[in-house]
């Protein structure tokens, strides 16, 4: 996520996705806030985590890194010590993203196939108490890549730039902290949310029959069953989000993959098309941090409501002003 990115697609296409992606989380974040969607303070709490930290990558990830790195490569940012503060960062930032999106599933399959568990875990209090352990057990665990990194250059007593240490690749330590880190990202919430909604299909499927000849049999065919409406609401929501982060991760993980096994590590430069494969997964990453706002809005008409107000107050104060 840090390497030196050039060419025209990419100068263009990271300004955009900052431009969108920080107003578009920051609506999020205040529509949610408000509590007026509709929604349960638990996944309230979930959807605005999730937002801050998609928020947080926006500002690392794109902004700090890859706008900084192809239109001012050689500022403040580049100086060693920053920059290992800044690759810390977004490790950390990305990882809390995915780890919210991955408790937030396990949130929603709790709530819908485990209904013992629903009333101890499904409360606003455990969320407060997921969010803040998932992020700050995601920042401790990225605090190692701080130390990963060398300078590349040394000008005028000054370190510039971040070079992967040679230790990296043969001590142990940092072969055992690199394995871990890539398993506990991108390889196990990949295949957490997979589980996760797979056994939530399975349990909806075999109940929404039973309920729905149930409620045929009490109310008539013509009625509509109001737990299954507020569930199927619910499922819709679930599977959009999960559903676009593994799409959006699919090819990053592909190529992470296809890397560790063929141990194929070398690009010979920005024309090599490992190196547009990896790029292509990190930008399809990156969009995933933006994607929540349309699903929202999509999906969830007092979200699209809210929105829409949201919009219109500044016009609605200017209008007043010019009237006055």
């Amino acid at each position: 996520m840090h390497g030196q990115v050039t060419g025209p697609v990419y100068a263009i296409y990271y300004p955009i996705l900052a431009a969108f992606g920080a107003p578009a989380n920051l609506l999020t974040i205040g529509i949610l806030s408000r509590g007026s969607c509709g929604l349960s303070r638990c996944i309230t709490r979930y959807l605005v985590g999730m937002a801050v930290t998609d928020l947080l990558v926006i500002i690392t990830g794109v902004m700090l890194n890859r706008i900084s790195v192809i239109y001012f490569p050689v500022v403040f940012l580049s100086i060693t010590p920053v920059c290992s503060l800044k690759i810390a960062l977004i490790y950390a930032a990305r990882d809390s993203s995915v780890w919210l999106t991955v408790a937030f599933t396990f949130d929603r399959f709790v709530a819908i196939c485990c209904q013992q568990l629903k009333a101890k875990h499904c409360t606003k209090r455990v969320a407060a108490m997921v969010i803040g352990t998932v992020c700050a057990l995601c920042f401790l665990k990225n605090i190692p890549w701080y130390f990963v990194y060398e300078p590349l250059y040394i000008i005028n007593d000054i370190p510039w730039y971040c070079n992967i240490k040679l230790s990296f690749y043969f001590e142990i330590a940092w072969t055992v902290f690199d394995w871990i880190d890539r398993i506990l990202n991108p390889c196990a919430p990949f295949f957490l949310m997979l589980l996760f909604n797979a056994l939530t299909v399975q349990h909806i499927l075999t109940t929404t029959r039973a309920r729905r000849r149930l409620w045929a049999l009490s109310s008539g065919n013509n009625q509509i069953d109001p737990k299954i409406e507020n569930r199927r609401k619910s499922i819709v929501l679930l599977f959009t989000t999960s559903g676009s982060f593994i799409l959006l991760w699919m090819t990053y993980f592909v190529n992470f993959l296809y890397v560790r096994i063929t141990n194929d590590f070398k690009i010979s430069g920005f024309n090599d098309p490992k190196f547009r494969d990896l790029e292509s997964g990190n930008m399809l990453q990156l969009l995933s941090c933006c994607t929540n706002t349309c699903i929202y809005a999509v999906t969830h008409t007092k979200f699209r409501e809210e929105f829409m107000k949201m919009l219109k107050s500044p016009v609605n104060v200017i209008i007043k002003i010019v009237k006055r």
